[in-house]
């Protein structure tokens, strides 16, 4: 079966508290962005060489705090020589659909650049407010990489906030540049490139190099470094290794906030160590950390240092308190947890360790166990998950909800009157789990959205439950899927 979690789902609790947008929603009439649907999007994508679609739902909240930022940038990228073209999809809709399952829109807003006619498409990874956006997609319409002829291009381009890479060359032609300029094109939605032909007038690094060489140019650890292998694959591993810092910082300065988006969507393990950076004395434990990091650098796993004051929605989700600072987390991508609270800076080292070494135990999130479950809908945490599904011998039939999520409320009636179905069947359990309280461990349940239910009957077969959410639907899966043994076994009882 599937995954138990998609690993990073709940994790986009913390990268929204990162990318958070606070723009009010606007009651003007949007003139700006054209609406596309299943009717105009081809041909209306196949008539421009570079154009933005937002693939959007109605009744999302970060849509809607995004739209009046779209449009006003729209309005001013309308003015631009030559105009940059911004659309919007309702992809909720049910006839625009296999539009979003085409560009592989996983969540809403999401926004593409498309090049060519439709025929190269980019991920969107700039701002969400109008002038960020503006600013964005003027470079990305102009070309990948900017040519720099003076040491003020140059210092235009390197701002010492963000990653440039830039391409230093004995002239703008040959196999190198043109691998170089692939590169830029490929990547350009991640970073932005330059390319020059005389090393002085660049801010950083040897200035009498002719080139061919790569100096990409970061705001942290090194500042600068230099590569000479211009095969595109190498070229892009070496940017994109050397754009992460050693230990990536977590706070509330926004030009950190990259960097902690592309630590969450790295694929390595990832160690995160949460503190109060104000106080006094903090030296000697991130001075440490920084150490370790040093020392596993380039082993399968990154490291990031969050400021408690930056870090609420990181807590909420890993369930772990404020008293327990400093403390470490290490997260594998099957999603296992790995945790020491109130730790010292000599500890850090020997912890990291023991958890490379296999040593360290999984870290459970779970609520506590209810002191009384007297309600039809019996509720499972983390810490009876094993023995109420698994080992209770009976035919479960599990919800997985969120508190705030719609739907689950509009459910919640429906299985309460389940529940009291069988109420008199001692083989069959109605049962609810909140999956953002507590970890779903294993490759039984996969859970990407709420409600998510599954059946398990008393033989181990697992399956999804996905019919209409009404009492008699729920309750004729239920009898289609409960195992027969132990239905005749009851009626024996009764005789």
């Amino acid at each position: 079966m599937a995954r138990s979690v998609s690993v990073w789902f709940a994790l986009s609790a913390i990268l929204w508290s990162v990318t958070a947008i606070s723009a009010e929603q606007s009651s003007e009439t949007n003139d700006f962005v054209l609406t596309l649907d299943h009717s105009n999007f081809t041909d209306t994508v196949s008539k421009h060489q570079f154009i933005v679609v937002e693939f959007y739902a109605p009744w999302c909240g970060h849509c809607k705090n995004l739209a009046p930022e779209y449009e006003k940038a729209a309005s001013i990228l309308s003015k631009h020589d030559p105009p940059v073209i911004l659309a919007k999809v309702d992809a909720n809709e049910e006839a625009n659909k296999y539009l979003a399952n085409e560009y592989e829109v996983r969540g809403y807003p999401t926004l593409k650049i498309l090049r060519n006619g439709g025929k190269n498409v980019q991920e969107y990874k700039g701002p969400r407010e109008a002038d960020g956006i503006v600013e964005y997609l003027k470079k990305q319409s102009g070309p990948a990489s900017a040519e720099l002829n003076s040491a003020e291009d140059a210092s235009n381009l390197i701002d010492g906030k963000k990653i440039v890479v830039v391409g230093v060359f004995p002239k703008f032609s040959g196999e190198e540049f043109e691998s170089y300029m692939a590169l830029a094109e490929k990547l350009r939605s991640d970073y932005e490139f330059g390319h020059t032909l005389d090393a002085k007038h660049l801010p950083r690094g040897e200035s009498s190099v002719t080139g061919p060489v790569v100096r990409l140019f970061k705001p942290f650890d090194e500042l600068f470094v230099d590569f000479k292998d211009f095969n595109v694959e190498a070229l892009e591993k070496f940017v994109a290794e050397s754009s992460m810092p050693l230990v990536t910082l977590f706070n509330k300065d926004p030009s950190n906030h990259p960097f902690v988006i592309k630590f969450y969507n790295s694929p390595n393990a990832k160690a995160m160590l949460f503190a109060n950076l104000s106080v006094e004395g903090i030296d000697s434990l991130t001075s440490k950390y920084r150490e370790v990091a040093e020392q596993y650098k380039g082993q399968g796993i990154g490291f990031l240092l969050g400021d408690l004051e930056a870090s609420q929605a990181a807590f909420q989700y890993f369930g772990v308190q404020e008293s327990q600072v400093p403390l470490i987390i290490i997260q594998n991508n099957d999603g296992k947890k790995y945790l020491k609270p109130n730790l010292q800076a000599n500890d850090i080292a020997p912890f990291v360790k023991d958890y490379k070494e296999g040593k360290v135990p999984p870290y459970l999130k779970s609520e506590p166990i209810p002191e009384e479950n007297k309600e039809p809908v019996k509720v499972v945490v983390a810490d009876t998950l094993e023995d109420t599904v698994f080992k209770s011998g009976k035919n479960v039939l599990l919800e997985f909800y969120a508190p705030w999520c719609g739907h689950c409320k509009k459910l919640a009636p429906i299985l309460d009157e389940v529940a009291v179905h069988y109420e008199k069947d001692d083989n069959v359990l109605i049962a609810k789990l909140d999956a953002t309280a507590n970890d779903i461990v294993g490759e039984n349940f996969d859970v990407r959205g709420y409600p998510t239910i599954y059946f398990r009957s008393t033989s181990g077969n697992i399956t999804p439950y996905e019919g209409n959410r009404t009492k008699e639907d729920i309750i004729n899966f239920i009898e289609k899927n409960r195992d027969k043994i132990a239905q005749q076994e009851s009626a024996k009882d009764e005789l």
